[in-house]
């Protein structure tokens, strides 16, 4: 049928996700660090993602499309839901009882860089440049309190779970490691062993960059104590 759908320029695309995020279908995915369309059938022609874009990259356009499928879409969101409570210890809940504070300071943020999720930032970002990386599963910041001052500060961060994304971030992170300077990278991982898919990730991407680049592990509890 012939319908209204979304088209992406690719060059003008600067692969920050935001579109992604706005479409509420999951009609929008970043592939390589561009917003691609990745189902036809999930895009229901409303455009909640056009206001989003910052570079303008997405517009409208009448071609043979199939139909919106808002079934599909619905099943989709649904099975998203059911498959994450899986039973791995990573899931497991649990109360942690946290420490006291040491003072009532007011602590600055060492974020040097956005977006921080490795499936939306390019691979092109000028801050990659001479950097030291952190790798971070997305829980460590929570889990350990002091997380800005201890791995943050001065390095460039980038955040992830494989499991709730569901990708391989090797590809990635071996594409922005053999484009620029990585002078080091710190990853910082959970004790669950569902993070270990992203150590992983890491210690292949950078041997894939045929670079000798240092990689310091720390692994985190649940009570945010470093054991390793």
């Amino acid at each position: 049928m012939i319908r209204k759908i979304i088209t992406i320029d690719e060059e003008k695309c600067t692969g920050c996700g935001l579109c992604a995020s706005a479409c509420h279908e999951g009609a929008i995915g970043i592939v390589n660090g561009k917003a691609r369309l990745l189902r036809e059938d999930y895009c229901d022609g409303m455009g909640d993602c056009l206001p989003a874009c910052p570079a303008g990259a997405i517009t409208f356009e009448e071609r043979e499309a199939p139909a919106y499928n808002e079934a599909a879409v619905m099943a989709a969101k649904r099975a998203k839901e059911d498959t994450l409570p899986c039973g791995c210890p990573g899931t497991e809940c649990r109360t942690v009882t946290p420490a006291a504070p040491a003072a009532d300071i007011e602590v600055p943020s060492q974020l040097r860089n956005f977006p921080v999720q490795i499936k939306l930032v390019p691979v092109n970002a000028p801050y990659f440049d001479g950097a030291d990386l952190l790798i971070a599963a997305d829980c460590t910041a929570y889990a350990y309190g002091g997380f800005h001052s201890r791995f943050m500060q001065g390095r460039v961060t980038l955040i992830g779970c494989p499991k709730l994304d569901g990708v391989d971030y090797t590809e990635k992170l071996a594409q922005i490691t053999a484009l620029h300077d990585i002078k080091s990278v710190t990853l910082t991982r959970m004790t669950v062993p569902c993070c270990g898919g992203l150590s992983r990730a890491v210690k292949t991407a950078l041997e894939q960059s045929g670079k000798d680049i240092p990689l310091r592990v720390a692994v985190i509890s649940h009570d945010g104590q470093i054991t390793a």
